[in-house]
């Protein structure tokens, strides 16, 4: 009788121990999810685009283009680096309203 006590004490001393750590994680886990999403929605708000994942998706295409406009530039490849750079900009003349 004695030893079924100290055995069902430490099934749920470690039951209590395992639920404390998986509420805990996830508890981590849904705050960095909410700081995702409130971070994605603040730029949106800020851009002035809506908060959907194909508006982000075009930004951040957008922003490449740019960026490979540059380095093309600099590594002087005008015509291409030009057109790249009007590509990028329209992109993003079309989601910043």
């Amino acid at each position: 009788m004695r030893s079924e006590g100290f055995f069902e004490w430490l099934g749920e001393t470690l039951g209590a121990i395992i639920r404390f750590l998986v509420e805990g994680i996830g508890a981590f886990f849904a705050s960095i999810g909410h700081a995702g999403s409130a971070f994605l929605d603040g730029l949106a708000r800020a851009l002035g685009m809506d908060p959907t994942w194909l508006s982000l998706l075009a930004l951040i295409i957008g922003l490449l283009l740019l960026v490979h406009a540059g380095r093309a530039l600099l590594r002087g490849s005008l015509i291409y680096g030009v057109l790249i750079l009007l590509l990028g900009l329209w992109l993003l003349s079309l989601l910043i309203g």
